[in-house]
């Protein structure tokens, strides 16, 4: 076996890889840009060496610096991850030239299914269903939109060498395409460095399926089942099980069967994925379609490793040092059901815009049955405007479906992220809801379930019960200490005797609730609640029961009460004793300021455009500027109309949050 490698990136998954490296006694060597000097990765490798500056272009995608670090450590082999230069073939060429061994697949299988036109033509030749569209060269706009007319809106623009969910844009009609075709180039141009672009049929109500395959270098090509991917937003993937509440046993077989076909015209070895789209309409079994194989491992794999048993980073390595698999198709498990969550820095209260900034506190739950977390961050880590926005990844499991999501619920209520926006409330509301939690799932879930964007999970007149009950509980604790304190404007006595009752006015989310403390017993509104809440002050995470059943609430103190969030939703509470209450009815109400006028900058971004001038009329709906943040471009445009007083950001400067990029008349 190898006795060191290195592992060509960052994050979550340099840290996945170094964990299974340790525990094949494999010597690890990390790399690392500025940004990431302090990275959970750097310190978690046997050796770090710095690659430069903390662009990807001056760092982690710089072939010939990462082959160097291999010389000067003695790395005898290469793992890519995922992202970066896990997918391109001069990369994999070159340390084949320089004799080290890279821990993917064959140079040609990268070559053939990194181009997603050429790999559909091979596809298609394998006899693996394909997706109509037109595969060869765009020209220009005006050709996009001939082209889209001729294959019938609604339509994908896909750059061809593009990937996790960028370079991609729906056009349902002419206008569609004539304003994302451009960007979709640019996208492609500035990620992959490849500006082609290729149009196909978008699939109506589509699932995303996708086939887990594994190959060794003797011709052993197996397929590891199906992966369920169809909760995304922008076409980044959000919630991904295993196996499909979808998938029958026979439409298991032919797409594995299929995506083996596929694999075997390439020569592929290593791990692998073959991308699928389904209709959900299609009762045949055979209503699926290739999409593209990635060629490395996925960022899901995790959901694939609980169900089959597997290691797939181990399998990955043992292939490349020319180890035969060591177990047939027939031996490949499907036991229970496995969900994966992606933890982002993003805002899904503001329309799910990139958040940077310093973790001040990062508490990822721990100790639980069946619950893993996979992350490359800390306490006190930097999330970067430079790379991938993803904190971690929660992945849980069950012997069915509802146990694996159940425990999701159950982890999210304890995960504690401070500093940044995060998407923890949102993955809650996610695994809640009825009709995911029905399987009845498609890639236009979250599009089509939170069309006005998403304002917490809705709690229902119980729930509401519950945390009032416990704010009254949490009140009595904070009362009780704050009696003991020396230097009272009243002694003791009277203090016990005004709080006899022990009554508190909670008001949550606008609404007033009587809550009574009483021996043994609490009441909300007159209906008893068995509570058991055991709280010290200053505690942040509270893990109550009530009525039996378990509450886990993160706890925020405010001036008159408190902030919880719990079951996918924060909730302001204010509570006050009942006479201090009605006084509070009285107290004048503070009014934001009007800043309807201004253009803001919704996210720390690079001004790639800014589309009008002083003194310009505009429309509603009129694209003004272009952000680019995360590798994304974000055209904001007018929300009604107006005149342009003034500008106030011009083309390539840097903004920070709420900046101002426009004001109006």
């Amino acid at each position: 076996m190898f006795d060191k490698i290195l592992i060509a990136n960052r994050g979550e998954i340099a840290c996945r890889v170094i964990r299974t490296a340790k525990r094949m006694g494999i010597k690890t060597v990390a790399v690392y840009s500025d940004a990431d000097a302090r990275a959970k990765h750097v310190q978690m490798a046997d050796e770090a060496v710095r690659l430069g500056p903390p662009p990807a272009g001056e760092s982690y995608l710089l072939a010939d610096a990462i082959i160097a670090a291999c010389k000067a450590t003695g790395a005898q082999a290469v793992h890519p991850g995922y992202g970066f230069l896990s997918e391109r073939t001069s990369f994999a060429q070159a340390l084949e030239d320089a004799g080290i061994a890279f821990i993917g697949p064959p140079v040609n299988a990268i070559a053939a299914m990194g181009d997603k036109i050429e790999s559909k033509k091979l596809a298609k030749e394998a006899g693996v269903n394909v997706v109509p569209g037109f595969l060869g060269e765009i020209a220009d706009t005006d050709e996009a939109v001939k082209i889209a007319g001729e294959i019938g809106y609604p339509v994908m623009m896909k750059a061809s060498a593009g990937g996790g969910g960028k370079g991609m844009r729906l056009a349902y009609s002419e206008k569609d395409v004539r304003e994302g075709f451009e960007a979709t180039k640019r996208e492609g141009l500035a990620s992959f460095g490849d500006d082609r672009v290729f149009i196909e049929k978008f699939i109506e109500s589509p699932r995303h399926i996708e086939i887990q395959l594994i190959g060794d270098k003797h011709g052993n090509i197996l397929y590891l089942n199906e992966r369920e991917c169809s909760v995304q937003r922008r076409h980044q993937k959000v919630v991904e099980e295993a196996p499909s509440p979808f998938v029958t046993p026979a439409m298991r077989k032919a797409m594995g069967e299929q995506a083996v076909a596929l694999a075997r015209a390439v020569g592929y070895f290593s791990a692998g994925t073959v991308e699928l789209i389904v209709s959900g309409a299609d009762t045949t079994g055979q209503g699926f379609y290739f999409l593209e194989m990635n060629t490395r491992l996925q960022v899901e794999h995790p959901v694939t490793e609980y169900i089959t048993g597997l290691d797939l980073v181990e399998q990955m390595i043992r292939v490349a040092y020319g180890e035969k698999l060591a177990f047939t198709q027939d031996e490949v498990q499907l036991k229970g059901w496995s969900i994966e969550n992606r933890v982002y820095a993003e805002d899904p209260y503001r329309g799910f815009l990139p958040s940077t900034g310093r973790l001040s506190r990062y508490r990822p739950p721990s100790g639980q049955e069946n619950v893993r977390v996979d992350d490359g961050v800390y306490e006190g880590s930097e999330i970067s405007m430079f790379y991938d926005p993803m904190i971690a990844k929660l992945v849980t499991y069950g012997e069915t479906r509802e146990e694996a999501i159940d425990r999701q619920i159950a982890a999210l209520d304890n995960f504690e992220i401070d500093g940044i926006g995060h998407n923890v409330d949102f993955l809650s509301a996610l695994m809640q809801h009825p009709r995911f939690r029905s399987g009845n799932i498609t890639t236009g879930f979250i599009a089509e379930e939170y069309p006005e964007g998403f304002k917490g999970a809705p709690a229902d007149a119980r729930l509401i019960a519950r945390l009032a009950a416990v704010a009254g509980m949490i009140a009595s604790v904070e009362a009780d200490r704050a009696g003991l304190i020396d230097g009272q404007l009243a002694p003791s006595s009277a203090v016990a005797t005004t709080t006899a009752a022990n009554d508190w006015v909670v008001t949550l989310d606008g609404t007033e609730h009587l809550v009574s403390i009483g021996v043994g017993a609490v009441t909300v509104d007159g209906e008893v609640v068995v509570v058991d809440a055991p709280y010290v002050p200053g505690q942040r995470l509270v893990e109550a029961t009530v009525d039996d059943d378990p509450l886990i609430i993160r706890v925020e103190r405010k001036r008159t009460g408190w902030r919880f969030t719990t079951r996918g939703a924060s909730h302001s509470l204010r509570v006050l004793r009942p006479a201090v209450n009605d006084l509070a009815h009285h107290m004048i109400e503070k009014v934001p300021p009007d800043l309807s006028r201004f253009l803001l900058c919704p996210m720390p971004g690079l001004v790639t455009a800014v589309n009008v001038a002083e003194g310009d009329a505009v429309e509603a709906g009129q694209p003004l500027a272009i952000v680019e943040a995360m590798k994304m471009e974000n055209i904001l445009r007018a929300e009604k109309s107006g005149k342009v007083k003034a500008v106030m950001a011009k083309a390539g400067e840097s903004l920070a949050v709420d900046a101002v990029i426009l004001e109006f008349e």
